[in-house]
């Protein structure tokens, strides 16, 4: 009695275990989270543009039986043969719940500062419960391009014009400092000084020299007498004539 007792107790026990130890293991076990990182249409030869804001989109769906979290993602830039890391991307935080059986579609933009070809990999974060887990989204060998050249780039232009006016203000402010301009004299002052001088030298101010012309053209004319009033004596001159009119007249 005693010995089938303890053998089916012992049998009850090894089964708990053999079901603890595959529920660990079920939940040890990765959810199968499928990730398809797709560049824009407007970029069908997945080329990256230096210095522009490059975007691609990530399709991501949940294909466990558990619910996930989507915590970020990030990337990087590797030599192409040698795998040697070139430079970090920026990652970018979601922490966006992932239902079982959902499906979402999110973008990510990256910056690039080299030209050439480089293998860019692009890789998600989730969590399960207290379990983090990564998965590669896109992992190929990417051409990164100059960007285009426009005359018509406003900002190409904005820049241009900041960079010629720094210029000529320096070049202004130095033009000024080691050559100033010279000192403009006042003329009103200079004729102002000069106008005793000339009258010191005896020079007069009808503007020429009087000392070498004869006196007697120096001398003015002198005005005529006028007839003189009613109350007044007439002049000599006046007088005798008078006095010849009135003799031929009594003649």
């Amino acid at each position: 009695m005693r010995l089938p007792t303890f053998v089916t107790r012992g049998l009850c026990l090894a089964a708990t275990l053999v079901s603890f130890i595959a529920v660990a293991n079920a939940d040890s076990v990765e959810p199968e989270i499928s990730v398809v990182a797709t560049f824009p249409e407007s970029n069908p030869f997945n080329q990256v543009v230096n210095g522009d804001r490059n975007q691609i989109f990530l399709t991501i769906e949940n294909k466990s039986d558990r619910n996930v979290t989507l915590q970020s993602v990030g990337g990087s830039f590797h030599h192409p043969e040698t795998g040697t890391l070139v430079k970090n991307t920026t990652s970018l935080a979601y922490s966006v719940p992932l239902l079982e059986g959902a499906k979402l579609q999110v973008p990510y933009a990256f910056h690039s500062e080299y030209t050439g070809d480089l293998r860019l990999t692009i890789w998600l974060d989730h969590t399960t419960e207290d379990d983090k887990y990564r998965v590669i989204a896109y992992d190929s060998i990417v051409t990164i391009v100059e960007p285009e050249m426009s005359w018509f780039d406003f900002k190409l232009i904005s820049t241009y014009l900041i960079v010629a006016a720094m210029l000529g203000g320096a070049s202004y402010y130095a033009y000024l400092t080691y050559f100033p301009a010279p000192k403009v004299k006042n003329p009103k002052r200079r004729q102002a000084g000069s106008a005793p001088a000339a009258t010191a030298t005896g020079v007069s101010t009808t503007g020429y020299d009087e000392d070498w012309i004869p006196e007697h053209h120096l001398k003015k004319p002198k005005a005529r007498k006028t007839a003189v009033s009613s109350g007044e004596e007439p002049s000599t001159g006046e007088t005798s004539t008078t006095e010849g009119r009135k003799r031929k007249t009594r003649k």
